[in-house]
């Protein structure tokens, strides 16, 4: 008979940001029962964490390709809540024209980013920042700023001359992808300064993946929000870590078991803004159907 194994890689659940985030969202509702309450994209990015934002009439607005610049023209009153990926100075400038009393749910671990960028530019530094196109974090740092250039890979390394070069990326980048550009930077420019400013929920759960390379791993699901680039990361992770099979799964609905039946060894990681209960869905769900297939394959004689 068969024996199947599932189990479920730590950590799991909010990061302490995202957590830091939705509990300000939450008391913001509480403390302000009858304002209106926008959220200026994701508040994260997990479609279940906006539908419970809803339930609580907090709108959202997001709209692809358009920057938190641009989003601001649809909100003209109420309370606006700046996420967990941060926004520019522009932005808040913004806002603060349009009358709109802000509520700022930046990560720390953003913030802390933000700041030594801004340090680091004062002090006569131009940045390569390592990050996603589009991708909110990375936006609050690049967007209007001529002393930022975005690298998403080693072919965006710009060719400068006679500057002070200040390298940092973005906090949910993948740990292999961001240590080979760092060292092709640091190859053209032997005197840049790096600071890796990958965020620590981020890198264990990275580093929990690589952990399986030499396990027999059949199949990882990888629990979490297509939109969500550090969930993306890990399913990246999971196929440098030479795991054959790779599931990206919102829900139990994403889950094929006639293709996990022939498989024997599943590990299950989320990323750091999937909620607890859908990964321990597809947890419970796993174990349910293979005991039913054990009791099934041992009544067959």
């Amino acid at each position: 008979m068969k024996q199947f194994n599932v189990q479920m890689l730590q950590p799991q659940g909010y990061c302490g940001g995202v957590l830091r985030a939705i509990k300000i969202a939450k008391s913001c509702r509480i403390q302000n029962p009858d304002e209106k309450i926008t959220i200026l994209g994701n508040l994260v990015h997990n479609r279940y964490v906006q539908l419970a934002l809803q339930y609580h009439n907090i709108e959202t607005v997001d709209v692809k390709n358009k920057t938190r610049l641009e989003l601001l023209d649809s909100i003209s009153e109420g309370i606006v809540i700046f996420t967990a990926h941060g926004v520019s100075l522009d932005v808040f400038d913004k806002a603060k024209q349009k009358g709109l009393t802000i509520v700022d749910a930046t990560c720390p671990f953003v913030c802390k980013t933000q700041k030594i960028v801004k340090e680091q530019i004062d002090n006569g530094f131009v940045i390569f920042y390592i990050g996603k196109k589009h991708h909110p974090e990375a936006e609050a740092i690049y967007e209007g700023n001529d002393s930022v250039y975005l690298i998403e890979k080693i072919e965006d390394i710009p060719d400068i001359q006679n500057k002070k070069i200040f390298v940092t990326n973005q906090t949910t980048m993948s740990i292999l992808d961001i240590q080979k550009i760092f060292d092709e930077i640091k190859k053209r420019y032997p005197h840049s300064l790096i600071h890796d400013e990958i965020c620590n929920a981020t890198r264990v759960r990275q580093q929990a993946i690589l952990d399986l390379k030499d396990q027999p791993i059949d199949v990882l699901i990888v629990v979490g929000d297509p939109t969500s680039n550090n969930t993306r990361q890990l399913a990246n992770i999971g196929k440098l870590a030479g795991i054959p099979n790779i599931i990206k799964a919102q829900t139990v609905e994403d889950i094929n078991l006639d293709f996990i039946e022939d498989r024997s060894n599943i590990a299950i990681t989320s990323g750091a803004s999937t909620p607890s209960y859908l990964t321990n869905m597809i947890y419970n769900y796993l174990l349910n159907q293979l005991v039913k297939e054990k009791i099934r394959i041992e009544n067959i004689l």
